[in-house]
């Protein structure tokens, strides 16, 4: 279909009317506004067959080249079929805890805790068309395993391929936040679009940087931090004896989502880490799904064309009546 960009250059077809009236209140012989070329347009063309005056001829011939120059300027395009263009919303760096306690079983079915977040967390990454994706395993130190990248299969591939222990046995959180940081801000145009999801067990007992240091330096950035704290409800059984996560730093965790603008959830079991993951894809959606867009043909240079030709004559015309 014939789309034209810029419509509002119809404006200017009435132009050449506008100056011919204030040429006929104005003649060479006593008017302060004279218009030469206007004057030599309606003149300089050659006389028509059967008599036509040089008047109308030229005032036509001009009116044809104003024209196709005023269609040209309106930009007219071919638009061809809507095709689909990826778009990409957010950025999304996963942060999950490796540490020894994550091979705790207590995640229901025999399900170790970083079993149930493999299996979840893998479809969180699947789900995110359109993102950029990246995955940190953090324990004693923080490592980047995958880095920023739309290939969601790798990513997951990735941490399908986590193991407990390999980054070692402790928990450091804050070095974990610093990283994702120093990885995001990397690209400092997609900060502002960038969201770290923290995942851990434990408490922060490892690492240089401390958590609310972290987060202070995450809203500072403009990075948004959801965490995460995962592990059976700690009780205490009939003997007394205290019996699930009794690690987890809660109040930590709810620091570093309140300075950071994001928010703390507790998954218990594998069920509510489903429901987690759903609750983050609802306040961060992937925005990336595919928008549509016309390819457009410009073919404003055909009637510039056409018009630069005809404008040849009229010119040599008017180039012999000045001489």
């Amino acid at each position: 279909m014939i789309h034209l960009a810029w419509p509002w250059m119809l404006a200017l077809l009435p132009l050449p009317w506008i100056l011919y009236r204030l040429r006929a209140a104005a003649e060479p012989g006593g008017a302060a506004l004279f218009l030469p070329f206007v004057a030599s347009m309606t003149t300089s063309a050659p006389r028509a067959a059967g008599g036509v005056g040089r008047l109308g001829r030229g005032a036509g011939w001009f009116a044809l080249i104003w024209l196709l120059l005023v269609a040209a300027a309106t930009r007219p395009q071919w638009l061809g079929a809507p095709v689909p263009v990826a778009t990409q919303a957010r950025q999304v760096m996963l942060a999950v805890d490796v540490s020894g306690s994550m091979a705790t079983p207590d995640m229901g079915g025999g399900q170790t805790r970083l079993q149930a977040v493999q299996a979840v967390a893998g479809r969180f990454i699947d789900g995110r068309h359109g993102d950029r994706v990246g995955l940190i395993l953090f324990g004693t130190r923080p490592y980047l395993q995958a880095p920023l990248s739309s290939d969601l299969a790798t990513v997951h591939r990735f941490l399908d391929e986590a193991v407990v222990g390999i980054a070692g046995p402790q928990t450091a959180i804050g070095d974990a936040i610093g990283l994702s940081i120093k990885r995001l801000l990397a690209d400092r145009d997609i900060a502002h679009r960038a969201i770290l999801v923290l995942l851990t067990d434990g408490g922060n007992d490892a690492g240089v940087m401390s958590p609310t240091q972290a987060a202070r330096l995450a809203a500072q950035v403009g990075l948004r931090i959801y965490t995460i704290g995962v592990g059976a409800a700690a009780r205490q059984d009939i003997f007394g004896l205290a019996t699930g996560n009794t690690d987890l730093d809660e109040g930590t965790l709810r620091t570093i989502a309140r300075i950071t603008g994001g928010r703390y959830f507790r998954a218990t079991d594998a069920d509510a880490l489903r429901s987690v993951y759903r609750e983050i894809d609802s306040l961060e959606p992937a925005a990336g799904q595919p928008r549509w867009l016309r390819p457009a043909d410009e073919w404003f240079s055909w009637p510039l064309a056409l018009a630069l030709a005809l404008s040849i004559p009229v010119s040599c015309g008017a180039a012999r009546r000045w001489a």
